[in-house]
């Protein structure tokens, strides 16, 4: 078996090395919304997974010292939307700290259950919450899919080494 590097060069496991490694895998890009207390919340997220089909249920992260945490903490229902690669904007406004993510130019609307659904993304879902799993200072989120729209136009977002970017052919 040959190495693809030398072993005497790994690193002990640390946060950075966690985010190094993870830089050089390409995530598609989705943005989870939720109705808030004080007015809609959300945030960008890579973590999203699908977790079972029957029944269909998707999983993501969250950190607990995110400004999103306390809703997410306590609703029952979130938005899940898929982004396009033209909205690069979108997804840096939803990743950015203290920006009003819901001000314009930021298109939405309320839909079932109260979620806030995000205009012209590829594909959006709104879910249940099931259980919120402790994961370090994080908590993996599982929810149950009750509807979606899975038909926008467009190619996927995705995120690689720090940087938002689309597909190439």
């Amino acid at each position: 078996m040959t190495a693809t590097s030398d072993l005497g060069t790994a690193e002990l496991a640390s946060p950075d090395l966690l985010r190094s490694v993870f830089r050089r895998h390409a995530a598609g890009v989705a943005v989870i919304t939720a109705r808030g207390d004080a007015g809609p919340v959300g945030f960008t997220a890579t973590s999203l997974t699908s977790v079972s089909a029957e029944p269909p249920m998707l999983s993501f992260g969250i950190g607990t010292g995110a400004s999103s945490w306390p809703a997410m903490a306590g609703t029952d229902h979130v938005g899940v939307h898929i982004l396009g690669e033209h909205q690069q904007e979108l997804a840096a406004t939803f990743a950015r700290s203290g920006a009003d993510r819901f001000g314009p130019p930021t298109a939405w609307r309320e839909g079932p259950e109260g979620v806030p659904l995000l205009d012209d993304v590829l594909a959006w879902m709104v879910c249940r919450i099931t259980a919120r799993v402790p994961a370090g200072d994080h908590r993996i989120v599982l929810a149950e899919v009750l509807l979606g729209y899975p038909t926008g136009p467009g190619r996927p977002l995705l995120y690689h080494q720090g940087r938002f970017g689309g597909l190439r052919d």
